[in-house]
């Protein structure tokens, strides 16, 4: 596999926000965020194969898989189920675009997966027909950046509910009062999250 990088850290965001995890970063995307926050992602990358990624992540029970975009490489579905098999438990951060069909069915298996939003520029890019698969244990993640993003969210959720849990997350996962209050004022249901891990490090990569 084409790997971006690996680390032990603090998982920064989504319903495993503060638990000890393993880090496999892939390279390469297939969107371009206006506000992107890990564009070395979009590098080459340097050839892992899965038995030492596996080697490399040792005894740590969670694992997230992010990227890039970790479902544009093939090997990470026999990545996804040896994992499973070892007893982890595995967090797949994947953008909205891909097809989730095929993401194994495991107790232990976690989809994270965004919508973007009209502020990303990629908002058509979406395969929003993923939204059916997500099931209960899986969240659906909105990056929001203004007032318009905010509705195009309400109004998808709206004509496309889901059983998962709905995050909204401001971008760059640090300024969430805004977004605080507006989900408040609208007794929303859902939950409002920052990116832990840039609170306490800051914007820099292996954290």
């Amino acid at each position: 596999m084409k790997i971006c990088e690996m680390f032990k850290s603090i998982q920064g965001e989504g319903l495993m926000i503060g638990a000890l995890t393993f880090f496999v970063r892939t390279a390469g995307c297939n969107l371009d965020c206006s506000w992107c926050d890990t564009q070395y992602s979009k590098q080459k990358g340097t050839e892992v194969s899965v038995d030492n990624i596996i080697s490399e992540i040792g005894d740590c029970r969670n694992v997230c898989l992010t990227g890039g975009e970790p479902l544009l490489q093939d090997e990470i579905y026999p990545l996804m189920e040896k994992l499973l098999k070892k007893g982890k438990c595995v967090v797949l951060e994947t953008n909205g675009s891909m097809d989730i069909s095929k993401v194994p069915k495991d107790p232990n298996m976690i989809i994270s997966m965004d919508i973007k939003c009209p502020s990303s520029g990629m908002e058509e890019g979406m395969m929003l027909s993923n939204m059916d698969i997500l099931k209960k244990t899986d969240q659906l993640k909105f990056v929001v950046s203004n007032g318009g993003d905010f509705e195009y969210a309400l109004l998808l959720l709206k004509e496309k509910p889901v059983k998962c849990t709905i995050i909204f997350s401001p971008v760059g996962g640090m300024d969430i009062e805004p977004l605080a209050e507006e989900v408040i004022e609208r007794n929303l249901d859902v939950r409002v999250m920052p990116q832990l891990h840039k609170i306490i490090w800051g914007n820099k990569r292996g954290v």
